[in-house]
């Protein structure tokens, strides 16, 4: 069976974290802080296992990323120090259901449908992984590559994430942080690509097994 986080893990995710998606997202520069939301552990699902493509929409989107897991706790933790506290390195999928993320400002229901994510389907050891910045992040669906950058092109890198996440609430171990999707997701393509039932989409993170998900209708 795949990994797969444990149910009291908390989930921070990094918003418009590479230039390439702000841009696309029309956000003009980044401010000084990294922006983040929040998902459920009822929105993602293991590697393998069926997204579900909820009635209320069509507007399913994908974001190929790079998850940290976290191993030590700690609260206000330095950037010298922030990578001493991950565990481990996994792929994430914060796939987006795009008409209801757009309800309001906040990003909470387009990213919190049950099932509408993906982690996995290994969590590879820091020691293993080395430089987490040399690796590449590729996102393909029915095997077309529609994502694909170097993770070192992150705004706010993980060292920063952690240390700025810690400041306002300790990281415990177990907790998940997505470091956010690079340019190339479906709802800014033309034409738009959404993920339909039937799909297969795939998120690689060079080093670690693929995340594979195929996508179904909700009944």
């Amino acid at each position: 069976m795949s990994w797969f986080p444990k149910p009291e893990a908390r989930i921070f995710c990094a918003a418009v974290n590479y230039a390439a998606h702000r841009d696309e997202m029309g956000r003009g520069e980044s401010g000084p802080n990294p922006m983040l939301f929040m998902r459920t552990p009822f929105s993602l699902v293991r590697a393998g296992e069926p997204l579900l493509l909820p009635p209320e929409s069509e507007r399913f989107d994908y974001e190929g990323e790079l998850a940290l897991v976290i191993g030590k706790p700690g609260r206000r933790i330095s950037r010298e120090a922030a990578l001493s506290h991950v565990a481990g390195w996994t792929p994430f999928l914060d796939g987006s259901i795009r008409d209801w993320q757009r309800h309001t400002a906040q990003f909470t229901p387009g990213k919190n449908f049950d099932s509408s994510g993906s982690i996995g389907p290994e969590l590879i050891p820091a020691d293993a992984f080395g430089d987490y910045k040399s690796h590449s992040l590729t996102t393909r669906l029915n095997g077309e590559v529609l994502q694909h950058t170097a993770i070192s092109l992150m705004l706010f890198d993980a060292e920063t994430l952690i240390h700025y996440i810690s400041t306002f609430t300790e990281l415990r171990e177990g907790d998940i942080i997505a470091t956010g999707t690079c340019g190339g997701v479906g709802e800014k393509r033309d034409p738009q690509r959404w993920m339909r039932p039937g799909d297969v989409v795939e998120v690689e993170v060079s080093g670690i097994p693929v995340l594979r998900n195929p996508v179904v209708a909700e009944v």
